[in-house]
């Protein structure tokens, strides 16, 4: 065994992680607390005294005083939990909600001593987050919050839930969790107007707990019938944690136990429950928030209504034009009528033009079990097609924030995506960490593409033709049970076989096969300010000559710039999507790509890998085109912090299936470039002049 720091070698330690020449402070009571720990223990808290002095030396400190009362009381996953959340609240809140916490540790550890067992929102979040997807009606946001609620548009679960010993149980409590809360929504939970009925009580508060406790059988009924697999599973972890429901309520409730029971039995019921003692609370069941509930509401009956309506009126215009006309009826108004199919816990819808059934698109079928859910059923109001101007836009569509105006005056973060970025320190994520937005490139329609393509015109010949063999290139195909020609080795091992006594193989042919190409490729120019002069024209340059060349090879790529200025101001800049065509658009997007800010570079790694995996292909490439080294202003993603941050989003992305490539011009590149990409993941060039004419030949090898 290991033998224990002493409190003399322990000092010099805490003197580098908290800095005391400059802070001063006295580390020689927490040393010698420290010292009386076994080695192990001692490891563990300098570890994470140093790791949570990267993000703040005062919560680092506070840590340290009381990490060995900590490390006697409870397990040490619990206490990382404990730190991990400490360092997130300081992301997200500051200094103060950082020691409020601290101050609360001992509060925090009694209500999650099942930590050890725990289940982490997000750890869960991937795999419920499918499941809810996976249900019928609305679809369903899976968010973290302070408990198990939903406002109908999104499910929220509390960070941790650690209500009983084992890790798997607690997994299964928050998939009960989010079952219910689904349920919800889609069997009508959430469609009257809570909070006025509740207040016909002389305590609105406990009649919405009585009525989420009428709600609760009927529910946990009804999933009895659509989940029985889950249903046992809630029963059971019920059993574990709450005392039996009193037979008064059961006696009540039983009306409520019948496939045919609606919410309007439960609101029949209610004045009743009121008089019954309070619910016992399912360990399930979560919260009833009928303030968001209502307000969730009233933001989405007036949008879908006019949302509904226009793209009823798209599709009854489509319709007209294939329609022949009729003079005897010029003016007819196109009818729309739906029937509804709600069986086994899925809704169906068929719609019908004119007595025809026709097909909605994609949008048509998100909007109708949205507004079924609202109401029970699709008002006949909703059915009539919009006239021509009668909605103004913005009060249909969602109205993306201007990506700079965000930047004038007081900073928000509306209308942004969020990103998490690996600090080294502390060797976690900064949970939501990165702001980042997407831009258009302001297209620049000037003579650079025509410019480009007449420099290169020998270059731009032969990049077509060796495109279009690797377009048209064949692939021998050996053993098969048929083909064109014998396969010798094949043909001669069988051979051996059958003299050895084995069986023959049949598989003595090989023919050509056309090879079929499912590649997308995502494109990353670095546009940080760095790249100003050679380096921008050089980049714009290859971007036209690949274009050009991948027309011919059919693969479906797409550009993206990126750039940034402090981890609140990551811009990816939109030149050309997988689903766009190669126009005089995006040829005037890569003439206006210009240098812009510094070189952060995890965020936008992260954000093209979910691009990327959203298309369907068997090999997906990501391509970086860079002068230099990840970077930001005045922050710590400069040295080994940006460095680590970009090799972990490459790592993230290699285990969803990306292969990822970095081309740079960078001639120090060779001293971080391998600890980020590997070995055979990238090349320099050593001349920025290189850069058309390579890159094209880069991609020929990297899709082969």
């Amino acid at each position: 065994m290991t033998q224990s720091l002493s409190q003399v070698e322990i000092e010099p330690l805490l003197d580098l992680y908290l800095e005391t020449e400059f802070t001063f402070r006295p580390v020689g009571p927490v040393a010698a607390a420290l010292s009386l720990l076994e080695r192990a223990e001692q490891d563990f808290v300098l570890d994470w005294i140093r790791r949570i002095a990267t993000t703040h030396i005062t919560l680092a400190f506070d840590f340290a005083k009381r990490a060995p009362d900590l490390i006697e009381r409870f397990d040490q996953r619990v206490i990382e939990a404990w730190a991990v959340h400490l360092c997130d609240t300081y992301d997200r809140a500051g200094m103060y909600a950082a020691l409020e916490v601290a101050g609360q540790v001992g509060n925090f550890m009694q209500q999650r001593e099942g930590h050890a067992a725990g289940a982490l929102f997000e750890d869960i979040a991937p795999v419920l987050g499918n499941f809810v997807h996976g249900l019928s009606g609305r679809k369903l946001k899976l968010e973290q919050g302070d408990a198990a609620w939903t406002d109908g548009e999104r499910i929220c679960l509390p960070a941790i839930i650690a209500a009983l010993a084992g890790r798997s149980d607690n997994f299964k409590l928050a998939k009960a969790m989010v079952a219910f809360q689904w349920a919800q929504t889609r069997f009508g939970t959430l469609r009257p107007a809570l909070q006025a009925i509740c207040a016909t009580h002389a305590d609105p508060a406990r009649a919405l707990r009585q009525f989420h406790g009428l709600e609760t059988l009927r529910l946990t009924a009804r999933l009895g019938r659509e989940l029985p697999g889950l249903h046992r599973e809630m029963q059971r972890l019920s059993q574990q944690l709450e005392p039996p429901i009193e037979p008064a309520w059961l006696e009540l409730a039983a009306p409520l136990l019948t496939p045919e029971a609606t919410v309007e039995d439960s609101l029949a019921l209610l004045d009743a429950a009121y008089a019954l003692p309070d619910f016992p609370a399912r360990c399930y069941q979560g919260e009833l928030r009928s303030d968001a509930v209502a307000a969730a509401r009233a933001a989405r009956l007036d949008k879908e209504k006019a949302r509904l309506r226009v793209k009823l009126a798209d599709l009854a215009e489509e319709a007209r034009r294939h329609k022949p006309e009729n003079p005897d009826k010029p003016d007819a108004r196109e009818h729309f009528e739906v029937d509804t199919e709600d069986q086994e816990g899925r809704l169906d819808f068929e719609i019908t033009l004119d007595g025809a059934p026709i097909a909605p698109p994609d949008d048509v079928k998100q909007l109708l079990p949205s507004v079924h859910l609202d109401f029970g059923q699709i008002p006949p109001e909703y059915l009539v097609p919009a006239g021509d101007g009668e909605y103004d836009p913005s009060l249909y569509e969602d109205q993306p924030a201007d990506p700079d105006a965000v930047w004038q005056g007081t900073y928000h973060e509306v209308g942004a995506l969020f990103y998490p970025e690996w600090d080294l320190g502390r060797q976690h994520y900064r949970k939501n960490w990165c702001v980042m937005r997407e831009k258009e490139v302001k297209p620049v329609h000037d003579d650079f593409p025509r410019l480009t393509l007449s420099k290169h015109a020998a270059l731009v010949k032969n990049l077509r033709k060796s495109f279009e063999a690797m377009r048209d290139e064949n692939r021998l195909l050996k053993r098969q049970t048929q083909g064109d020609e014998i396969d010798l080795d094949a043909l001669v091992e069988a051979l051996a076989d059958s003299r050895d006594g084995r069986e023959m193989s049949d598989r003595l042919f090989m023919h050509m096969h056309r090879a079929e190409r499912n590649i997308a490729v995502a494109f990353m120019v670095d546009m940080s300010g760095s790249t100003r002069g050679w380096i921008n024209e050089a980049e714009r340059e290859a971007l036209i000559l690949l274009c050009e060349a991948l027309e011919k090879l059919g693969d479906r790529y797409a550009i993206y710039g990126f750039s940034g200025i402090t981890r609140k101001r990551c811009e990816l800049f939109r030149i050309k999507t997988f689903g766009e065509p190669y126009t005089e658009e995006v040829r005037a997007r890569i003439a206006g790509i210009a240098p812009q800010e510094y070189t952060r570079m995890g965020f936008a790694i992260r954000h093209l890998s979910k691009l990327l995996n959203e298309v369907e292909a068997r090999t997906r490439i990501l391509v970086t085109l860079s002068d230099g080294r990840p970077d930001d202003y005045f922050d710590a993603y400069r040295g080994p912090y940006g460095i680590e941050d970009t090799r972990m989003a490459l790592l993230e992305a290699r285990r969803s299936g990306i292969h990822p490539f970095c081309i740079t011009i960078d001639k120090d590149a060779r001293d971080y470039l391998p600890h980020m990409y590997g070995a055979a993941r990238y090349v320099i060039l050593d001349d920025v002049s290189q850069l058309p004419g390579k890159v094209a030949d880069i991609y020929r090898w990297l899709t082969r």
